[in-house]
């Protein structure tokens, strides 16, 4: 493992500390596919977004694992006073500028940061599914761009428990009885023959849709069942926060 990617900045240190044994009393763990993470080397982790503490459990997951969680955030948390955007800030994650002139800041640090070795985790979808049995919508390109742009690999993670905790768009958690939250890694996606060319938008879409495909797969494993309908597209949903059923 390289020194970069086992570098704990202190503020992470002390949310590991005080998140890490809680969520060991309160939740049970069925954790799969680890051997499937890149030895060494920052890679992209995509995974699908289920609820607002995923996150969180994510970053449990990522700490037992020996990684560093980097994950792209609005950049509204990182004004937010006084704890959380000094929380967000300090713990090293990336600020996305949505529908402005920074836009692409995001993109180049996520660049960056793989290219020192980090890690940088993604919600592809871009923002709490909005499927109704919390199946993967579609995705947008950000992970495909970031590991076509450095070669890195791409790990497709799938995530099941944390909307029973916190069902999505809804403000109070459910702990018990305790949850089991589940994570399958999957083998990178294979993005060889898309290497090399322009990062156009049919390239883009083909690497985003096989990460999708991947991520359904896996949680399609983790569930025991299958989607019943094609997944909604992620870019007709905007940020309008569905309603809890």
């Amino acid at each position: 493992m390289t020194h970069a990617r086992a570098r704990i900045s202190t503020t992470v240190r002390l949310v590991k500390l005080l998140l890490r044994r809680p969520l060991m009393v309160l939740t049970k763990r069925d954790w799969r596919g680890a051997e499937r993470l890149p030895a060494d080397g920052g890679f992209v982790l995509a995974a699908n977004h289920v609820s607002h503490l995923d996150p969180i459990m994510l970053s449990h997951w990522m700490l037992d694992h020996g990684i560093t969680p980097h994950f792209l955030a609005k950049e509204g948390l990182f004004r937010v006073k006084p704890l959380v955007g000094r929380v967000v800030g300090s713990a090293e994650q990336i600020p996305v500028y949505r529908r402005t002139d920074r836009a692409r800041d995001a993109f180049d640090a996520a660049v960056d940061a793989v290219e020192r070795g980090w890690v940088v985790s993604f919600y592809p979808e871009g923002t709490i599914t909005r499927d109704p049995d919390l199946w993967p919508m579609t995705g947008h390109t950000g992970a495909v761009r970031v590991a076509l742009r450095t070669g890195a690999p791409l790990v497709p993670v799938a995530q099941w428990g944390p909307q029973d905790i916190l069902w999505p768009y809804t403000k109070r958690p459910h702990f018990f009885p305790r949850r089991t939250y589940r994570v399958l890694v999957g083998p990178p996606v294979d993005l060889s023959d898309l290497a090399g060319r322009p990062l156009e938008e049919s390239v883009l879409r083909e690497g985003t849709q096989r990460m999708m495909a991947a991520i359904t797969d896996l949680l399609a494993e983790l569930r025991g069942e299958r989607p019943t309908r094609p997944p909604i597209d992620a870019h007709t949903v905007g940020d309008q926060h569905r309603r809890s059923a």
